[in-house]
């Protein structure tokens, strides 16, 4: 990413560090991720310590200092889903990808998450892949769909 994009991503929201969160979701939706560098521009630009910007893009799930996938996996692990085996089909589909949770394949095609909890408790075992949801999941029905996505 350019210097002169985190420029005007800080500036659209000004240097409020209120805006931090939303100022690293943009970046992150433009790049894919939070290399350090970038964080480093943003601290200064937003005059907050590196510090600082650090703890919210750690504390936060949803962003990321590695490279994501160009598609993103997530599995529930709730307590209506896990009754119902997830972590079993997660198990099988982090052993097909050659991933674990956190990880993304080695052709960068996936990104494979956990959820502590989706809210469809209903059609559990769930998987979502790039926000669809796929509902009464199974390892094999899994890795099928997935297969789809380079996996």
């Amino acid at each position: 990413m350019e210097l002169n994009k985190i420029d005007m991503t800080v500036d659209k929201y000004g240097k409020n560090p209120w805006a931090l969160i939303s100022i690293l979701q943009d970046i992150q939706s433009e790049i894919g991720y939070l290399p350090s560098l970038v964080l480093k521009e943003v601290a200064e630009k937003m005059e907050i310590p590196l510090t600082q910007i650090y703890g919210v893009a750690t504390f936060y799930k949803s962003l990321s200092l590695i490279p994501q996938g160009k598609h993103t996996v997530t599995f529930c692990m709730g307590t209506a889903c896990h009754v119902r085996g997830s972590d079993k089909i997660l198990s099988e589909v982090s052993d097909f990808l050659g991933v674990e949770p956190g990880q993304t394949t080695e052709d960068g095609e996936l990104s494979l998450k956990v959820a502590n909890c989706l809210g469809a408790c209903a059609i559990g075992p769930v998987m979502v892949v790039d926000g669809v949801y796929y509902a009464k999941m199974s390892a094999s029905r899994a890795k099928k769909i997935l297969a789809r996505f380079g996996g």
